[in-house]
């Protein structure tokens, strides 16, 4: 009973000890995450009660809650959110849906499979700017050569102003983001699908289970944990969408984002406590979908145990 004890002891000592060591390696790093995001974000939430502007930063009152009161009354920021809504569900389920047909691509043999894949990779690895404005000469009403060709195969009878029509410019953001990010989701499920044994589908193939049966009851529950990660970073990845529409479409309404409009505020009508408020928002919106998105994981991965 001694000898338990004492060996109980070390194990408890031992565990310390490593809890210990590893608040130590990341101590650093908390310390420059602190610099970096929280005390900007303490600021932020902090001006989100004031009425300060950029030009009264030192000169301010407290104003409460008024600024959240007017942000709920404002029919623009609703259209924000709902744009921001609307592009996340489209683009995140659409990417997802064709990362995983490009994943199931590029992890069968095909001959020069190692170019496929850094091939595929490069819309992503290109900065979201500099593919915004490349799509936005491609999509120009004048000289893009989307007009051009949808002109040359008889599609449309006119140029269409793509990016400029509010019941184009949102379709359009949407479908440059799953060019974008495709990619993205095609390499976190390839991982997955690396990693799934090979026994199981030699098993399968011997009983002579059907592809499509094998796909939807063991590589999809397999790669399920994965799958879910990844749909985690771009769905929050997409709410908090700024360069794509900002570059793309300005701050048209049709496609305004959330970051879009506290970017407004912030920057083109120096109001730093509104602008801030909408910002606050977005970051408990973010914080609230997290939460959900793991809440959810947790249940599906216990039930399914």
């Amino acid at each position: 009973m001694t000898g338990a004890r004492a060996s109980g002891l070390k194990t408890s000592d031992l565990t310390r000890q490593r809890r210990r060591s590893a608040w130590l390696f990341l101590l650093p790093m908390l310390v420059v995450l602190a610099a970096v995001a929280g005390w900007p974000l303490v600021r932020t939430v902090y001006y989100s009660f004031t009425d300060a502007t950029l030009a009264t930063l030192d000169a301010y009152a407290r104003v409460g809650l008024d600024n959240y009161l007017w942000l709920m009354r404002d029919p623009v920021w609703w259209r924000a959110v709902w744009n921001t809504v609307l592009f996340t569900v489209v683009s995140v389920s659409l990417e997802t849906a064709l990362g995983l047909v490009v994943a199931l691509t590029l992890n069968a043999h095909l001959p020069g499979r190692g170019l496929l894949r850094a091939a595929v990779l490069i819309p992503w690895a290109i900065p979201t700017v500099v593919s915004a404005q490349m799509w936005g000469w491609m999509f120009h009403d004048l000289y893009g050569v989307v007009n051009a060709a949808l002109l040359g195969i008889g599609v449309i009878a006119q140029p269409q102003a793509w990016t400029a029509d509010p019941n184009l410019a949102l379709p359009v953001v949407i479908a440059v983001d799953v060019w974008k990010s495709t990619p993205f989701m095609a390499l976190l499920i390839l991982a997955a699908l690396q990693m799934l044994p090979q026994d199981i589908y030699e098993a399968a193939r011997v009983d002579g289970v059907h592809p499509v049966k094998v796909f939807f009851r063991i590589t999809l529950p397999l790669i399920r944990p994965a799958l879910m990660v990844a749909v985690l970073f771009r769905t929050l990845d997409a709410l908090r969408v700024f360069d794509l529409m900002y570059v793309l479409t300005g701050n048209s309404r049709s496609t305004m984002s959330m970051s879009v409009y506290a970017r407004q505020y912030l920057i083109d009508f120096q109001d730093v406590g509104y602008g801030s408020a909408a910002a606050t928002l977005l970051v408990l919106i973010l914080a609230l979908a997290t939460v959900a998105a793991i809440t959810l994981g947790r249940v599906r991965f216990e039930a399914g145990r």
